[in-house]
């Protein structure tokens, strides 16, 4: 193996694990018994408390342009809704399938938000990919459960999860916009800790109940007696499902992402990423045997996202050579 091609495989195998972990994530809010605010809040208290433990970032908060902070603040809470709808998408629907492909969608905003976010040129062809992507969304709605004539909640989480895809969409785009100015730790620290801040206030006026019924849980329930491998979502578990979601799913793919970037090329990157859905999906088939509830139109429209995406990510490469 030459020393060129060495860290550039590391990379490639650090960006795939973060990718794994990331389709993991639908799967660990499935498992955790409670609803998407006390989860969402956990998550961002649990993964800003880590970022605060290194002194660089704090001593980049030190330094940050007050007008980079607000920014950062407020896309904090593009973030907070963004895993909110998300998880608020696979507890509808109860499906880590469904939620995950309605994700792919996220690449049609794309198309959208960065010509007037990032003031470049609208590309029809990105574009396009994106009206497939959503077609591919609309078979999924068709989705019934393959032992019932009585449809699953599906359109409810179909209709949360594309707006999920939206809200990822935009913050992506605006990070992209201003995450060369500033230290990425610190800039993930921020976010963080304004979704947890605006979740903090929201709970202590009970809007967790107003909203959604939800009975605040200061702690998540670990209690190991009471696990049975029959039933993951008892519950028994909610505190060791958070600290994965937290420290491995947040923190640790947030290095390994930014750390496999700099040896790897966009397109290689972004082709990567794209396998995100694919592991969610058979996660969620492995797990939770959700190929149970799910007709062909669902795996015809999976397919129709997941090439639209990758010939996308493909004929980008190509334009990028010829230019």
């Amino acid at each position: 193996m030459s020393q060129k091609s060495a860290p550039y495989k590391k990379a490639l195998i650090y960006l795939h694990i973060s990718v794994f972990l990331w389709g993991f994530t639908a799967v660990l809010g499935k498992l955790i018994s409670y609803g998407s605010i006390n989860l969402v809040w956990h998550r961002m208290l649990f993964t800003a408390a880590i970022y605060l433990m290194f002194p660089s970032v704090w001593k980049s908060l030190k330094t940050i342009d007050p007008k980079n902070l607000l920014r950062f603040l407020g896309i904090g809470i593009i973030v907070c809704l963004h895993w909110l709808t998300f998880y608020g998408s696979i507890k509808l629907g109860n499906s880590v399938s469904v939620t995950l492909a309605c994700l792919g969608s996220a690449s049609f905003f794309t198309s959208i938000f960065e010509p007037i976010l990032l003031n470049q040129k609208f590309k029809i062809q990105d574009v396009f990919s994106g009206l497939i992507v959503i077609m591919g969304v609309s078979l999924i709605s068709y989705s019934l459960s393959t032992d019932s004539s009585v449809p699953h909640p599906y359109t409810s989480a179909i209709i949360v999860g594309v707006l999920s895809a939206a809200l990822a969409a935009l913050f992506s785009t605006l990070n992209k916009k201003f995450i060369e100015t500033e230290n990425p730790l610190t800039i993930s620290a921020i976010e963080m800790l304004s979704g947890a801040g605006l979740l903090s206030i929201f709970i202590l006026f009970g809007g967790h109940h107003f909203i959604s019924n939800e009975t605040l849980i200061l702690i998540p329930n670990f209690e190991p007696q009471q696990f049975q491998i029959s039933n993951l979502q008892n519950g028994a578990l909610d505190l060791v499902w958070v600290a994965i979601l937290s420290i491995l799913c947040t923190n640790l793919t947030f290095y390994l992402a930014t750390t496999s970037l700099k040896q790897l090329s966009a397109f290689t990157a972004n082709l990567t990423v794209n396998l995100e859905p694919i592991y969610g999906i058979l996660l969620g088939i492995i797990i939770f045997k959700e190929n149970n509830d799910l007709n062909m139109s669902f795996y015809i429209g999976t397919g129709i996202i997941l090439a639209a995406i990758f010939l996308n990510s493909i004929s980008q490469s190509v334009r990028k050579k010829k230019g």
